[in-house]
């Protein structure tokens, strides 16, 4: 049995949630609207992508990911363009947050 969604984080001033499906076959960050709406996979990439958390003024998204052969911290823009990756360590770094603004 495949697990629809994982877990989800609302950017209530913006009305948007970030959340992690595996409705693709593996675990994947989408944002969608409050409503359900406008469902958007934003990585679509064969590693696992989770814990997405948005930054105080909603333009991007952290998230941990092991893509890279370790599980790291990265970063998105909130409409899916330019992936970075933040962290770079032998040890396993997941679970990011935001600072405060």
């Amino acid at each position: 049995m495949i697990e629809a969604t994982v877990q989800a984080i609302l950017l209530s001033d913006q009305g948007r949630i970030a959340f992690v499906s595996t409705r693709a076959g593996n675990a994947e960050i989408y944002v969608m609207n409050a409503d359900g709406s406008d469902q958007t996979n934003l990585i679509n990439d064969p590693a696992v992508d989770s814990a997405p958390t948005w930054s105080p003024d909603g333009a991007k998204i952290a998230f941990y990911s092991d893509r890279d052969g370790n599980t790291e911290i990265y970063v998105i823009n909130a409409d899916g363009s330019g992936v970075t990756r933040l962290t770079n360590n032998a040890a396993i770094d997941f679970a990011p947050t935001w600072s405060p603004q």
